[in-house]
């Protein structure tokens, strides 16, 4: 499932146009100003690399609540147990397609054009396969905890754990290297991008749009969903209600149906405004 690296052209190796020369951080806006604040009828902004965002939000809440539900397992439970291994494989898989975007497209862009980077970087890097190899330990003690519910607790402490370790690894991106990287790419850029991963995923042969999509945008906001979904092409606007509404259905076995209802009052609540 390797993501095919990016092989700039002549052209692109001198100064690719998705890119800005490296400068230092831009001064703080006056007061009384915004940086975020819009003109009247002025578009807002689009979310910079809301792809990789969207991918950490998504662990953090899956590694949030996996947990839990793992714990409320009870035994004769056999088809909660499948699900919650299945699903457990598939944030697997996003996280190793993901890791694999940033190591063999994105950072060595970053290392080129950002070279005081390259020390970060690396460490990421390495970090990636530490953390592909703790996921991989911690999948053969949920497959048995799956099938046994009596060891659902320990398991669900391992998977506390790791989300602990995955935390300090995500901050460090966002605190340390994306504020970099608005710097390096032209906010008109698609590395980072939503539609981008979804490429890949497709060029990977990884998870389905329709899976991977609904699993990225379960639980953010109406109102961000449609600015991201007017991202992406006519075919995963015209689709993306039947993929959502499918997506709850098989999770609800999951999370309960609770989340479908507070979904639904959300997205209320965001038209009433």
């Amino acid at each position: 499932m390797a993501i095919p690296p990016a092989v700039p052209s002549r052209e692109e190796s001198a100064m690719p146009s998705h890119l800005l020369p490296v400068a230092s951080p831009p001064a703080a806006p006056a007061q009384g100003g915004s940086d975020r604040e819009h003109a009247a009828g002025e578009e807002p902004r689009a979310v910079r690399f809301a792809g990789l965002r969207l991918v950490h939000a998504a662990l953090r809440r899956d590694l949030s609540r996996l947990p839990n539900s793992l714990r409320l397992l009870q035994p004769g439970e056999d088809d909660k147990g499948e699900a919650l291994l299945r699903h457990w494989h598939f944030v697997n898989t996003m996280l190793t397609c993901h890791h694999e975007q940033q190591d063999t497209r994105i950072w060595p862009i970053v290392r080129r054009f950002a070279p005081e980077l390259r020390l970060l970087l690396n460490w990421l890097e390495a970090d990636h396969h530490n953390l592909d190899h703790s996921f991989t330990r911690v999948s053969t003690l949920v497959r048995i905890a799956s099938r046994d519910a009596g060891s659902a607790w320990p398991v669900a402490y391992a998977m506390e754990d790791l989300a602990a370790r995955l935390e300090t690894h995500l901050r460090i991106e966002e605190r340390q290297l994306l504020p970099r990287m608005e710097l390096v790419f032209t906010e008109t850029s698609r590395v980072g991008s939503l539609p981008e991963l979804l490429d890949l995923l497709r060029s990977a042969d990884g998870p389905g749009t329709a899976d991977a999509l609904a699993w990225l945008l379960d639980g953010v906001e109406p109102a961000l969903v449609e600015r991201l979904i007017a991202d992406c092409d006519d075919d995963v606007a015209r689709n993306w209600p039947h993929w959502q509404s499918t997506y709850q259905r098989c999770t609800a076995q999951l999370w309960g149906r609770a989340d479908i209802r507070d979904g639904a009052a959300d997205i209320l609540g965001g038209a009433a405004e």
